[in-house]
């Protein structure tokens, strides 16, 4: 048998082909094929395929608000700063706090709406209730990685905690630290296991995932004022509605609009560009006899399954805790 050499035909060699050519191309190959076997990429279809579900059950849950009639909602809160005394005139911890907690059993240490004692410029202090401020152009809902925070059809961010991951970046990305992260399973009254869950009504609250305020939507959806509104002794927060123009405290009525004019109402952090939905009217607690130099403090919240708030509230990171 003659040989190629022999009878004088030339192997075929692929044009410009080296063995170190040859032998990348065959590694990239290999790698995609393994990337293409491996478990990542139908997971990834997952979340795809996931947040186009939740897409268009949101735009779903919008059409049908419509087609029953349903009046298109832009819920907001007002704060009057002239009433809100921090509930020290009557010798208790803010009702605020402690309605809220007690209807969401909110786990010891998570206050949700949370009253701050700030300093005032000419010296003195008010007192400061501190809810999510749902934010239109909220930071939470831009970076969540797997769409868990969103804004439903009536602009209140919500949290579906069947999706969150508890990377806490939206804890991060929050410039007014209204987030709270569940590193354990809460405890909870014995009540809490009839609950509910929804995001909406997020109780219990789930280990491994991020927590918060959310104006307490599903009360809102059926004419009912939040927790915090409704169990505000001095009527100083009040609910409100951007499209109707009107706000209430649950004993009165008044125009949103010229409510806010009339008493020069400000957002906090309005610089950032977040446009929180919560506005406030300045005043240290003046309506209820409270001067600024008042030397009375809050008294802490408590929880009824068992003792008073931590002395430390759970930061962002294991560790992390911030001091009272």
């Amino acid at each position: 048998m003659k040989s190629q050499k022999d009878t004088g035909e030339r192997v075929k060699q692929p044009h410009n082909l080296t063995r170190r050519d040859f032998i990348r191309k065959s590694a990239g190959a290999l790698g995609l094929v393994a990337v293409l076997s491996s478990p990542l990429i139908p997971a990834l279809n997952r979340v795809k395929a996931d947040d186009k579900a939740l897409r268009a059950a949101k735009a779903t849950g919008a059409a049908s608000a419509a087609s029953t009639g349903q009046k298109a909602r832009a819920w907001c809160m007002v704060i009057d700063l002239q009433k809100c005394e921090g509930c020290v005139t009557i010798d208790s911890p803010p009702q605020c706090t402690q309605s809220c907690v007690a209807g969401h059993f909110a786990p010891k240490g998570q206050k949700w709406i949370e009253v701050y004692e700030k300093k005032l410029s000419g010296g003195g202090s008010f007192f400061m209730p501190t809810p999510c401020y749902q934010c239109e152009n909220a930071p939470c809902v831009n970076v969540c990685p797997v769409a868990a925070t969103y804004h439903n059809e009536d602009g209140i961010v919500l949290i579906d905690h069947h999706r969150c991951i508890g990377c806490r970046m939206c804890m991060a990305a929050c410039p007014y630290h209204r987030r709270f992260f569940n590193w354990g399973t809460p405890e909870l009254p014995p009540e809490a296991a009839f609950a509910e869950y929804s995001p909406e009504y997020p109780v219990p609250a789930v280990k491994g995932t991020v927590i918060k305020c959310m104006f307490c939507a599903h009360f809102l959806r059926h004419g009912r004022l939040p927790y915090c509104v409704a169990g505000c002794p001095m009527k100083a927060l009040y609910m409100g509605d951007l499209n109707e123009d009107i706000v209430t405290n649950g004993t009165e009525q008044v125009q949103l609009s010229k409510f806010l004019d009339e008493r020069n109402a400000y957002r906090y952090k309005e610089e950032l560009g977040t446009q929180p939905r919560v506005w406030y009217l300045p005043g240290h607690g003046e309506a209820f006899g409270r001067h600024p130099k008042d030397a009375r403090l809050f008294h802490p919240t408590t929880w009824s399954w068992g003792g008073e708030e931590p002395k430390i509230r759970p930061g962002m990171w294991p560790g992390e805790d911030i001091i009272k």
